[in-house]
């Protein structure tokens, strides 16, 4: 296909505007700044990402946060190096298997999980009511949309 042919294909400028789209919302929401989360917290996004799961779920072995994270098992391990290293994440037993090892909060990592949540809760807040209410189930379909399109 030549160049004005692409210029003028209707799919190649759908996938130039989605990927423009992406971009300003990947900056707007403060994604490209990993060693803060979007609601303005001073921790790496990926560390947010372990100490909700673990909240969400009391306990997790190892490889299901790596799948959860959607991260490879080296780079959870390293993760899980840096909450330990924080005194945030603790390792013991799996109580359905003695040679198992489960990671769990601390008392210190439920207190920052906390804390995350409520800034979390926060600016998703003051973002909802940014978005005018008969916008609101267009918005929220078309992320569900688009989570399912790249889970695919």
């Amino acid at each position: 296909m030549s160049v004005d042919r692409e210029a003028e294909d209707p799919v190649v400028l759908q996938e130039a505007v989605l990927q423009e789209a992406l971009r300003g919302f990947v900056r707007a929401f403060g994604l490209h700044q990993p060693e803060s989360t979007p609601c303005g917290q001073p921790i790496p996004v990926s560390e947010a990402h372990a100490l909700g799961e673990l909240a969400r779920n009391g306990e997790l072995r190892q490889v299901e946060l790596a799948r959860r994270l959607r991260l490879q098992k080296s780079t959870v391990s390293r993760l899980v190096g840096q909450l330990t290293d924080r005194g945030w994440v603790e390792r013991g037993p799996a109580r359905d298997d003695g040679r198992g090892v489960v990671l769990r909060l601390s008392p210190a990592g439920q207190r920052a999980a906390h804390n995350l949540a409520e800034a979390r809760r926060e600016k998703f807040s003051r973002l909802l009511t940014s978005i005018p209410a008969h916008e609101r189930p267009g918005v929220l379909h078309a992320l569900r949309v688009l989570t399912e399109a790249l889970d695919g």
